[in-house]
């Protein structure tokens, strides 16, 4: 499917303002502390469901990228390669409008909770003897589901391989599908947050005229070719 994608940026101020609300929708029933991370994430998959016009009985997904790193035994903090799996958050379109930012942010952190090291070491000898590859069309469904990928906490704006100091980061075209949202450290750093976020066109322009989600947006890049 064709999709545009826009670049949308979310301010330290702005990122603490949806943790504390969704932590404070959720006080006496969460079990755990809703990340920064998820609030924004919740803030986005409710706008997304109002975008893509979801009926409220529709189901949607939301797929996170979870770590090893930390939470397996034996990979070293320093390791470059790929260690991560997906958790996955379900539930319907109504339900993440009706239910709020706090329920919705709560089912990704318990998306993220549900990591099991036991079925990882698991699947990782499994998959010795029985080879599979996840793809982009594996983690969505066209028009109801998002992924995310990468993290907050790569230092993207510390790099410098000799041109100076990155004005600005983008990924490559392997990251733009429909429901792709691709999280990257905010340029102004200190806590602030970037998505670059891949759906269908007619979707997008709904997106970005929607008050709601707008109003915790610092600043956004839209690309129009």
């Amino acid at each position: 499917m064709w999709v545009k994608e826009c670049f949308f940026t979310f301010s330290a101020a702005s990122v603490r303002k949806l943790k504390a609300r969704a932590n404070d929708e959720m006080a006496g029933s969460a079990t755990a502390t809703i990340s920064s991370l998820q609030s924004v994430l919740a803030h986005l998959w409710r706008a997304v469901c109002r975008a893509r016009r979801l009926p409220p009985e529709h189901g949607t997904f939301y797929s996170v990228v979870v770590g090893c790193r930390g939470r397996v035994d034996g990979v070293p903090p320093g390791y470059v390669g790929n260690a991560m799996v997906f958790g996955r958050a379900e539930a319907t379109a109504g339900e993440i409008e009706e239910k709020g930012l706090g329920w919705t942010a709560g089912l990704l952190n318990r998306a993220v909770a549900s990591f099991d090291e036991a079925a990882v070491r698991e699947s990782l000898e499994r998959w010795v003897g029985e080879p599979d590859f996840t793809y982009m069309d594996n983690l969505s469904s066209a028009g109801t589901a998002l992924v995310t990928g990468s993290s907050p906490r790569f230092d993207v704006f510390g790099n410098d391989f000799g041109w100076g100091k990155p004005l600005a980061v983008r990924s490559g075209s392997g990251n733009k599908a429909d429901g792709k949202a691709t999280v990257f450290e905010g340029p102004e750093r200190g806590g602030s947050i970037s998505l670059e976020v891949c759906i269908a066109p007619d979707a997008l322009q709904r997106l970005v005229a929607d008050h709601e989600f707008m109003d915790a947006v610092s600043t956004y890049v839209r690309r129009h070719d």
